[in-house]
């Protein structure tokens, strides 16, 4: 089973084409899915658009009154498909403004498969890219990976702060059971960061494959509050040099070297390449 995690505040104008997107991406795979939907406090029709989809796919909303903010929506979705999902299950988190293709999950579960924790859709490695992303954001994400890879070597890994990424099922259950509910802290866009800082503690197994990224695909204007977003930035870096380099009460390491595979590689190159044309 597959399990999607959308959080969405104010989509109305990109939400039912992505979630239209996906029941066509799964279904011509017969793949099994889930959307979790957790709509986080919006003020638009986003509620009410995935009310009436939810009879012509599998959807299950997770409604926040008020809005609590990204990590706090990333959250409930983590929490709620940890607590459906079994161990062999796949998780994936996406953003809800159609940026992200769901024509790249194939490829992220075939990864997954090879005995990865977590696949992470990445715009820095060969046949990545940024269609329609401003200077200022270009600079501010790929400033903050350069840093974050800096101070946290993660192997295979160049993409710190997408949040297009698939997860076994295991690898999140397991984070849940450790962390419990200080899993997700950080209340903004940082909380992807947080995510993949907390998952390397438990030893986990990361590999990326190439993103294109298409923000001309996103209807509204970005949520992001930058200044606010470098400064949490700077602030999970000097906290996770100051903590425990492993997690909380239990550590498991599977003892796997993984190096990914060419072949593979290439592969995800030519599926993004057909979802951009």
């Amino acid at each position: 089973m597959i399990y999607l995690v959308l959080p969405a505040y104010n989509e109305e104008k990109s939400l039912e084409r992505l979630l239209l997107r996906i029941k066509s991406a799964m279904e011509l795979r017969s793949f099994k899915y889930t959307v979790i939907l957790v709509n986080d406090g919006s003020r638009d029709r986003t509620l009410e658009i995935a009310q009436r989809l939810c009879g012509s796919l599998s959807l299950h909303i997770v409604n926040h009154e008020s809005n609590k903010g990204l990590g706090a929506a990333l959250k409930s979705g983590l929490m709620k498909a940890s607590a459906l999902s079994r161990d062999n299950d796949v998780i994936i988190t996406m953003d809800a403004d159609n940026t992200h293709s769901p024509d790249l999950i194939p490829s992220m579960i075939s990864m997954l498969g090879m005995g990865y924790d977590c696949v992470i859709a990445s715009r820095y490695v060969f046949g990545g890219e940024e269609i329609g992303l401003s200077f200022h954001r270009k600079l501010l994400s790929r400033g903050a990976s350069v840093l974050l890879k800096t101070f946290f070597p993660i192997n295979y890994v160049k993409d710190y702060t997408c949040g297009y990424r698939a997860y076994s099922a295991a690898i999140i259950r397991e984070a849940v059971e450790c962390y419990g509910n200080m899993f997700i802290q950080e209340e903004g866009f940082t909380c992807m960061v947080e995510v993949l800082l907390k998952l390397r503690k438990l030893a986990a197994n990361f590999c990326e494959v190439p993103l294109i990224l298409r923000y001309d695909y996103k209807a509204g204007p970005s949520k992001m509050r930058v200044i606010r977003t470098i400064g949490r930035y700077f602030f999970l870096i000097v906290q996770n040099l100051t903590t425990p380099k492993t997690a909380p009460f239990r550590h498991i390491s599977s003892g796997r070297i993984i190096t990914p595979p060419e072949d593979s590689l290439r592969q995800t190159v030519g599926t993004n390449l057909t979802a951009k044309l």
